[in-house]
This record gives structure tokens, C-alpha cells and sequence, in this order.
């Protein structure tokens, strides 16, 4: 009986479970505007651990939130999970954010769109259809998809700040307050690892949705 921990931070939710044989133990989430993730993963991790009774050897793998998310987030949680796994020598299994909320939701009929805020009307998606994933991608939120989209139900922190758009459309069924919670990843971490399809732990690296804008800071003129 496989023995997981799962950790999620590619969104503005912190969450970690723990799993065996896809069964939940103990689960801690915390959704907060501030960037919590650094304060809080390795915390959880301790706390579900006491709260199952289990020592931290005696897990089997861990499975870790990929993204697309947060650039900030989903470091903190990968680094994490590699460590785990380097210490103890476990294998790792890096799991889509996407998928974990196809998962979080429960829906498995028709044409699903999870979204992950990208910030102003903008989010990562995907498109989901009889057992089928199409590619991620960004997505701005508009009327010309909305008119052009066809019956699908939508969902995730994404879907959540568009609301007054999906109001317009009856096609389109907006399901709120859908998260991707790490207890959604139990049974497809588990799944994964039966299978034998685990990571390299040195290779596993986020999916970020976009790259990076960086820039330079202005340097100060002198007076």
C-alpha cells in the first residue's frame, strides 16, 4: 500500500495530504493573498505527518503540483518535494495543477475548462473532453471565446474573477470555489506510481504557463 505526500502550490492555496492506498489521512490548506507558501509548506508536511502518525521514512513517494502557476510557488513547493525525495531516496511524481483540478471538481461529462489565474483576464487552461487533455495554453477571457466555446462548464480561481462574463452565456456553467487541493492528487499520484510513471528527480521542473518577464531595476540618478 503506497504511502504519498502530496504537495500543491502553483496557486495562491498552499496545500498538502497525505495518501495510502489512495485513501486520505490528513490534509492541511491555506489560501491567502500573501505569498504563505514558504512560511507555511514545510509546516503542513510536519503537521500531517504527526497528525497520521507516520515518520517521514516511511513514505513511498511524493507528488508534487507542476504548474502553471505561480513562478514563486511552484519553486517553493518543487524544492521541497525534490528534497524529500533526494533525503529519503524515493521517487518523485510531478502532477499538473490543471489535472488536479479536473480532479478537485468531479466532473467527468462534457467539456471542461479548468483555468488558473494568470492575472488581470487572463489564465492558463486547458481543454478537456471525453477523456481527452488538449494542450495547456494562456487564454484571455473575453466575449469572442466565450461566444465561440459551445456548452463546457468552467472552474478554478481562474474561472472564479470572470463570473460577470459567464452570466451572459448560459452555455457556459461556472463552477465556484474549485481549488486544486493536494487531496486531489492522491489517487492520480497513486495511479502514477503503480504504473511506474515517475520523474527524474533531477529534470523535473515546473511548467510555468509563460515565460518570465524580467527586467532590470532603474538605476537611481545622482542629483
Amino acid at each position: 500500500m503506497p504511502l504519498i505526500l502530496c504537495i500543491e502550490t502553483a496557486t495562491k492555496l498552499c496545500s498538502v495530504a497525505l495518501g495510502r492506498n489512495g485513501v486520505l489521512l490528513a490534509e492541511r490548506d491555506l489560501e491567502s493573498e500573501k505569498h504563505i507558501h514558504a512560511e507555511k509548506v514545510n509546516v503542513f508536511i510536519d503537521e500531517v505527518l504527526r497528525e497520521a502518525g507516520i515518520a517521514m521514512n516511511e513514505l513511498n513517494a511524493v507528488a508534487v503540483g507542476i504548474g502553471p502557476g505561480s513562478y514563486t510557488g511552484l519553486r517553493i513547493g518543487l524544492s521541497a518535494a525534490k528534497g524529500l525525495c533526494f533525503a529519503l531516496r524515493i521517487p518523485i511524481i510531478g502532477i499538473g495543477t490543471l489535472e488536479t483540478l479536473v480532479s478537485a471538481s468531479g466532473i467527468r461529462d462534457g467539456v471542461l475548462f479548468p483555468m488558473i489565474d494568470a492575472r488581470r483576464m487572463e489564465v492558463f487552461t486547458q481543454r478537456y473532453a471525453e477523456g481527452m487533455a488538449g494542450e495547456e495554453h494562456p487564454l484571455v477571457l473575453d466575449e469572442a471565446w466565450a461566444q465561440q466555446v459551445g456548452a463546457c462548464s468552467v472552474f478554478g480561481d481562474g474561472a472564479d474573477k470572470a463570473e460577470a462574463l459567464w452570466m451572459k452565456h448560459v452555455g457556459i456553467t461556472h463552477l465556484r470555489d474549485i481549488r486544486p487541493h493536494a487531496r486531489a492528487m492522491v489517487a492520480l499520484a497513486e495511479q502514477r506510481l503503480l504504473e511506474g510513471l515517475i520523474d527524474d528527480l533531477a529534470y523535473l521542473v515546473p511548467r510555468y504557463g509563460k515565460e518570465a518577464k524580467v527586467t532590470q531595476p532603474k538605476k537611481a540618478q545622482r542629483p
